[in-house]
């Protein structure tokens, strides 16, 4: 126990599995370079104080966390939820500067309730191992912010190496770690549209997906499997789309899986570029711009598939290459993307 404790945690990239953690069901995300580092100092009062590398500064009270404060929650949230554990907390000093970006669907919130919980576990010695960061920093979001998230964001913060691919069963909470081969390399591109887990939409479609699992007779969507397709097609038409998503997308996670250890990049890919399709399609969280970035990612020789990343409505692509061709070819996309849309994509991996 000291009286600084300095930590950091990554974003993360789904390569595939997206609105299945919130149904028990399969994703498999991996680690991005980006991190969040976060420094604490112990103070002699009960006043937490935050300065956001390039947001601002903010203070407030323990025990007096309120939410709908902005970037903020995020802070409070932590110091909220360890009180409710029964941690004693000091007033701290935060400093918090950050390369993930904001709005991109590489979960910056993740990374941060990360890396500020290991920077607490630090600064008073508390015995949280990473499984346990995951689940304070996932209840956060869903009981301190109201944000009703799955479990896949912190998991790959707290948990997630680089060079591996988690496959995590959201029900279980098993997870197995599944090394990406070097005969393929990974592309991010953030597409410069903004997104918000805490937008209207989000919650509208997690509203279907349960409405169509509750009209199923099931508590969630991991309990339908492709067998039940008949079923499916008989639900009201939006609902039906909403459900056929999830069921073939945790198909699809199990074939990825199987495609990453036989090392087969061109499976991997059409899986992916599958995954968009359905995004758009049937759980409609898609944009123009970010189909624009896909297709113009699907064109190039390099990219064996893409897809949007991330809760939707906006973000990041990923996206499959040939082995060390990723970075020139995220490049040409991102180039082509700028010309046809006139928006500025950030390729973020390769950095």
């Amino acid at each position: 126990m000291g009286d600084v404790a300095v930590a950091d945690a990554p974003g993360r990239v789904n390569l595939i599995g997206e609105h299945t953690d919130y149904h028990h069901g399969y994703v498999l995300p991996t680690i991005i370079p980006q991190r969040t580092r976060v420094v604490v100092h112990r103070r002699a009062d009960r006043i937490v104080q935050v300065c956001s590398d390039g947001i601002g500064r903010r203070s407030y009270e323990l025990g007096a966390e309120c939410s709908g404060q902005g970037w903020l929650d995020y802070v409070q949230g932590v110091t909220s939820l360890l009180a409710q554990r029964g941690i004693a907390l000091p007033g701290m000093d935060i400093e918090i500067a950050s390369t993930v970006p904001l709005g991109a669907g590489v979960s910056s919130s993740a990374a941060l309730e990360v890396s500020l919980l290991r920077a607490v576990r630090s600064l008073l010695d508390l015995e949280l191992d990473d499984r346990a960061i995951a689940a304070v920093a996932h209840a956060v979001e869903t009981d301190f912010i109201g944000v009703p998230i799955g479990v896949m964001d912190q998991i790959a913060a707290s948990l997630g190496r680089e060079g591996e691919a988690l496959f995590i069963d959201t029900r279980t909470l098993e997870i197995d770690r599944i090394p990406i081969p070097t005969a393929m390399a990974i592309a991010v591109i953030d597409s410069g549209v903004p997104h918000s887990h805490a937008s209207g939409q989000y919650r509208v479609r997690r509203e279907e997906s349960f409405e169509a699992a509750r009209l199923l007779g099931v508590e969630r969507l991991r309990d339908i499997d492709a067998a039940q397709m008949t079923r499916i097609a008989a639900l009201p038409c939006v609902l039906a789309k909403r459900a056929r998503h999830v069921v073939t997308e945790n198909e699809r996670v199990l074939a990825a899986v199987a495609a990453l250890r036989d090392s087969d990049a061109a499976r991997l890919g059409r899986l992916i570029s599958a995954s968009h399709a359905s995004l758009r399609d049937d759980y409609e969280v898609s944009t123009p711009d970010v189909d624009m970035l896909v297709r113009l990612a699907e064109q190039h020789p390099a990219v064996y598939g893409a897809r949007l990343t991330g809760g939707g409505f906006g973000g990041a692509i990923v996206a499959v290459t040939r082995a060390g061709l990723a970075a020139d070819a995220a490049r040409q996309v991102a180039s082509r993307y700028a010309a046809a849309t006139g928006r500025h994509a950030s390729v973020l991996v390769p950095p």
